[in-house]
């Protein structure tokens, strides 16, 4: 067997975990693929001599790529919100959306979300030591910093993913992810007796014009009519998962880690008494989301 082939071989069987660091890192399965590539390629230049420890120099090597790449996003600035909420961002550029849906759902759409809005150096040290254990020795190389450096872009990366304290609040977040969790599931499964079950008689729902069928915001009241839109746009709800929006429960809808449209709820008598539909860039800016 030639030294290639078996360079080849090892690193096929690190590519399942270098490809779960780049996805995590970059939110995007084609990104993330095109990351592995590249270290492959970088890899096979060097033709694997005077490395000590191969699965330390890949997990460097990808984590510098994929550093590279969210500065380059952050330079270059976000593609524009297309006009389908329901279309994963890479869809077009040829990645498999159910694929995408299983890494997404194996991280969390909120965890991707609230990583999005990191700066990058941030986002590689949470990633690197929270999920993957790499010691911030390690990271500080990555990222040109001092270990200490290193761990305080850790911390304030834990800070904005994990939020503040809710001490106190245990019970009542666990009864609104409660009647979140069971909305979103009578959505999808188009059960209206259950959707009317978790909604005030009065519920309010308000949409903005950019996530409205019309140029012009919606709002449609009572539970009846609510619950018809709900289970008709069942299908909408892909990519979606229930979050924390300014400290109350509610959803987010985040095909390929990016977001496009949050349901932020209010609660009353132990049902759902109004919903609020975000899509406006704007507005979803100004929204802070936090991991459950």
């Amino acid at each position: 067997m030639s030294d290639e082939v078996a360079l080849a071989r090892s690193f096929e069987g690190e590519r399942p975990r270098l490809r779960s660091v780049a996805f995590r890192m970059l939110g995007s399965a084609a990104e993330a693929d095109d990351a592995v590539q590249e270290t492959w390629l970088r890899l096979s230049r060097t033709g694997g001599e005077e490395i000590d420890s191969l699965p330390a120099w890949l997990t460097t090597v990808v984590a510098r790529v994929c550093l590279n790449m969210l500065r380059t996003r952050g330079t270059r600035g976000e593609a524009p919100l297309d006009d389908t909420l329901t279309e994963p961002a890479d869809e077009a550029a040829g990645a498999d959306p159910e694929h995408e849906a299983v890494l997404a759902e194996s991280v969390g759409l909120a965890m991707l979300v609230v990583l999005d809005t990191l700066a990058p150096a941030e986002r590689v040290a949470f990633v690197l030591h929270d999920m993957f254990a790499v010691p911030f020795e390690e990271i500080a190389r990555m990222t040109e910093r001092t270990p200490v450096a290193a761990r305080q872009l850790a911390s304030r990366a834990r800070r904005r993913v994990r939020g503040a304290e809710r001490a106190g609040r245990e019970a009542e977040v666990a009864r609104q992810r409660h009647l979140v969790e069971a909305f979103l599931a009578a959505s999808r499964g188009g059960d209206l007796d259950a959707l009317v079950a978790v909604l005030d008689p009065d519920v309010v729902l308000h949409a903005d014009r950019a996530a409205g069928p019309t140029p012009e915001p919606v709002d449609v009241r009572g539970r009846q009519r609510v619950a018809s839109g709900a289970s008709a746009a069942a299908a909408r709800v892909v990519f979606t998962e229930p979050a924390l929006l300014d400290g109350t429960v509610g959803l987010v809808m985040a095909p390929a880690g990016r977001l496009r449209l949050v349901l932020a709820f209010t609660f009353a008598g132990g049902v759902i008494s109004g919903i609020d539909v975000i899509a406006d860039p704007e507005r979803l800016r100004d929204v802070r989301i936090e991991v459950l």
